[in-house]
């Protein structure tokens, strides 16, 4: 692949009539060509200069979608600084453990300034008031400097670019270094996969602090010069149908968004309110930062096909911020597939059985230029001088390899089962390849042994789905527990005895001798990550210490509790 270009090369030439088009209140748009976002953004850069900040030095970004935070994440980078960005406290509503992850974030970064929205200042700098070596925080409008920058910082292929915080669903987030090279491979293999041009218009609601929204949805389509589409999360959360009608009314071309946005498009959005719709040009809809349900991706296209959407414009894809983004991809002009396996056959290191009746796991595609994928035995990686690479149709560790692989962790002392060096990372997801395409199947992390099957977490609640449950209220914990291999059912809805009786056959017919614990518990007590993921891990944490949330319905060890229940 031909060297990729600087994602910084669009403010040499940024183009007047092109831009980004805001959300706004009341459904206005507040439309920034790319030129007035240029001249923003060199002055941002000169502002940083005249604080003495670049040569790498660390700037967390603390704030919502606008023009602000284009103009801070580019000229953070035109500076020679490396932009850092984390999510406003709203999306996480708890400002307790808000503070705590933005204190972690602050400190693994090793910030030299923070920039937030003006009405965040006075909360960060409180957040950050008790802590060692504390960072100055500015509002915005107090960092650029009256006079442009020109092009000084340091933009070298090896030079890092960003620090990005993954979403932190094994854990607290881990700081991603991506060097320039990688970051303008990979926004390259994305070009390269959708054939994008600047006529492609992108329309969003992905929040901008971390890889999906970030490099998918902003760096990408500002690099190559296109309109784009910019709604806040809640925009979407609140008017789903105003994101649609940036595809069926205003001509964008391009998306991408996780399971949960099919579904809430399908729920929310009825047909009377796409009556004017065009979806015809609608290329592509990237599905990917969690498991993809088939039956989301089928429900999608029957509601929005009428207008004119295509099946083959649904692109389930992998990545992960360890690889800028993304990974791989179903190719454009083709069809999404499933493998049909039997999930009793789903043991690390044993072929699959694909079986007529068996469950369906959704392809990935292809690796993108730049990057080759492999499946590995992770047990027996650990005991050799590398990771024992399987044959296709066989249950693994994933690995990746390439050009848009990230240069490590900015904390070294981080041994979580994802690991990057020399440019490969293990992903700590398992995963198959058939024909060349990748199936994942879930965290390594999140999954339990049971005489030699390997149990996923995401395959329980997907199998929950399927008894009528609430996808996003509730989560499946996995682990060893007092020697013991336990399933624990984390529910944000009220069971009857019967569900509760269906649900635990269930559970004992896919887990076997594990002990299965039921817990019920208030809506918002399932701890998520800011894109949506289960903290499994903290809440596995929670419930070995005896600090779960909730009251336990139903516990092998005590079965009786199904009509009664006790706290957690």
């Amino acid at each position: 692949m031909a060297a990729a270009r600087s994602v910084l090369d669009w403010l040499e030439n940024p183009a007047e009539d092109n831009g980004i088009r805001f959300s706004g209140p009341d459904g206005t748009w507040d439309f920034w060509s790319y030129s007035r976002l240029a001249a923003l953004t060199r002055q941002f850069a000169a502002g940083l200069t005249q604080r003495g900040i670049g040569n790498g030095q660390r700037v967390t970004l603390i704030q919502s979608s606008g023009p602000h935070f284009v103009a801070s994440f580019f000229g953070a980078m035109l500076a020679g600084a490396v932009p850092s960005p984390a999510a406003p406290p709203l999306v996480f509503g708890d400002i307790a453990a808000y503070a705590d992850h933005v204190n972690g974030l602050v400190h693994t970064a090793r910030s030299a300034l923070v920039v937030a929205d003006a009405q965040l200042v006075d909360t960060i700098r409180e957040i950050l008031a008790d802590a060692a070596a504390a960072p100055p925080v500015a509002d915005f409008g107090d960092v650029p400097a009256t006079e442009p920058a020109d092009r000084t910082g340091r933009t070298s292929a090896r030079d890092l670019a960003l620090l990005q915080f993954t979403s932190g669903s094994t854990g607290r987030s881990r700081g991603v270094e991506v060097s320039h090279g990688a970051l303008a491979s990979n926004v390259a293999a994305i070009h390269r996969w959708l054939r994008w041009t600047p006529a492609d218009a992108t329309a969003s609601w992905l929040p901008v602090h971390h890889d999906m929204g970030l490099i998918g949805c902003l760096v990408a389509p500002v690099v190559m010069g296109g309109d784009l589409w910019l709604l806040a999360p809640g925009d979407f959360l609140r008017e789903p149908a105003r994101y649609l009608r940036c595809f069926g009314e205003f001509g964008a071309r391009l998306t991408a968004m996780p399971n949960f946005g099919l579904e809430y498009v399908t729920r929310r959005v009825s047909p009377d309110a796409l009556t004017d719709c065009d979806f015809t040009a609608w290329r592509a809809v990237i599905i990917g930062a969690e498991h993809i349900d088939p039956d989301s991706l089928r429900r999608f296209h029957a509601a929005l096909a009428p207008f004119g959407l295509s099946r083959q414009a649904l692109l389930p894809a992998y990545g992960l911020a360890e690889s800028t983004l993304a990974v791989t991809g179903v190719p454009l002009d083709e069809d999404w597939t499933c493998a049909i396996v039997d999930p009793d056959a789903l043991a690390v290191g044993s072929p699959l059985r694909q079986v007529p009746d068996g469950q369906p796991i959704v392809g990935c595609g292809r690796p993108l230029a730049g990057l080759t994928v492999s499946i590995v035995d992770s047990d027996r990686a650990e005991l050799s001088n590398g990771p024992a690479e399987l044959p296709e149709g066989t249950v693994g560790e994933i690995v990746v390899r390439g050009s848009s692989v990230a240069d490590g962790y900015a904390d070294s002392r981080d041994t979580r089962t994802t690991t990057l060096s020399a440019g490969e990372l293990r992903s700590g997801d398992a995963g198959f390849v058939l024909d060349g395409q990748l199936f994942v199947l879930g965290r390594l992390g999140d999954s339990i042994k049971i005489r030699g099957t390997t149990v996923f977490a995401e395959d329980l609640e997907a199998a929950m789905a399927g008894l009528g449950l609430r996808a996003h209220r509730c989560a499946v914990l996995l682990g060893m527990h007092r020697q013991q291999p336990t399933v624990v059912a984390m529910l944000e809805q009220e069971l009857s005895e019967s569900a509760i009786d269906t649900l635990v056959a269930l559970l004992r017919r896919r887990t076997e001798t594990a002990r299965i614990v039921l817990v019920t518990a208030a809506r918002g007590a399932i701890a998520r990550t800011s894109s949506g993921k289960v903290r499994r891990r903290q809440l596995w944490n929670a419930f070995v210490t005896g600090q779960l949330p909730g009251t336990v319905l139903y516990d092998t060890q005590e079965p009786k509790l199904a009509t009664g229940g006790r706290r957690s």
